[in-house]
């Protein structure tokens, strides 16, 4: 975070925990062991966030779907204007003469983005649906 001041503290690791993590943060092409940390902490509290419904989340949800499904385009519609209040933004992209693929851009409380997930996922046409969600610490 911007403008906060850093602590340092401690952390006693056994040696092989140690180096199998400083392997893994060289191949991500993270720059050292702080930044390694402050990630793994952003994403843990990120998690806890998504995991108990509370708090402001951002992602995406890509969904394929056959637009040949009765009234799955209406239906899909329909969902997105109910949740117009976490919806930022939608692509959507033509992958075949059949099925669709669109990609959700979101913003709000956790426990409402999942609502719209799952309806979303209710949807009959729905071939695939990937969230990503994160939140910003």
């Amino acid at each position: 975070m911007t403008g906060d001041t850093l602590i340092r503290f401690g952390v006693a690791v056994p040696e092989r925990l140690l180096r199998e993590f400083d392997r893994h943060i060289e191949s991500q092409g993270i720059p050292n062991r702080s930044e390694a940390l402050r990630q793994l902490i952003r994403d843990s509290l990120a998690e806890k966030c998504w995991v108990q419904g509370k708090g402001l989340v951002y992602g995406s949800i890509t969904i394929s779907y056959n637009h040949h499904t009765r009234e799955a385009c209406s239906i899909l519609t329909d969902i997105q204007h109910r949740f117009s209040d976490v919806i930022v933004c939608t692509t959507h992209v033509h992958a075949d003469q059949d099925n669709c693929l669109e990609v959700i851009v979101v913003k709000g409380e956790a426990d409402f983005v999942r609502s719209l997930i799952q309806e979303l996922s209710g949807v009959k046409a729905v071939n695939n649906l990937s969230p990503v969600v994160a939140s910003v610490l």
